[in-house]
């Protein structure tokens, strides 16, 4: 059986301080160091990526275009609506719905969804901060994903370092 990679990456700290809707608050100061170092993680210790699906909240693509500037390789990008403020559950109907020619996938959105998502596919709630990472093994198809077996292969914040599993 395949084993597929998910990472979950949490968009970088946004900035609270100017009017304007919750899907166009930029990423503060803190936040446009944060992505970078996201990045610089991701392609020291994952790879190559396939597909990267990313939220259309502009502090969600804002992330991944820093960390993404940071690989040797960008994969691919989607923007789906579908993922902006999703519960875990709706992020799982997305998981299973990816191609199955995709074996390594970096998911970019929010909480709670993320944590809920982390539950919901390796039995652990882990806390998802600004600009935390998890990488979780998935075994089988994404079709499959929740009712098949998957590890949490890393968490934590770059650049604090993320943790082995």
């Amino acid at each position: 059986m395949t084993e597929r990679t998910l990472i979950l990456l949490r968009h970088a700290k946004s900035d609270w301080s100017g009017p304007g809707s919750d899907v166009d608050r930029p990423l503060a100061g803190r936040g446009l160091h944060q992505a970078p170092s996201a990045g610089r993680w991701l392609a020291d210790n994952v790879g190559d990526l396939d597909l990267a699906v990313v939220s259309p909240a502009t502090r969600a693509r804002s992330t991944w275009e820093l960390a993404s500037a940071e690989l040797d390789t960008t994969p691919e990008t989607r923007i789906d609506d579908r993922v902006y403020a999703a519960s875990a559950g709706e992020l799982l109907a997305v998981v299973r719905d990816l191609p199955d020619d995709v074996e390594s996938v970096v998911l970019v959105e929010h909480n709670p969804g993320f944590e809920g998502l982390v539950s919901l596919l390796t039995g652990e709630f882990v806390p998802m901060k600004t600009s935390a990472l998890a990488v979780i093994g998935c075994m089988g198809p994404w079709s499959a994903a929740g009712s098949v077996s998957a590890s949490l292969r890393a968490l934590g914040r770059p650049p604090r370092g993320l943790s082995g599993r």
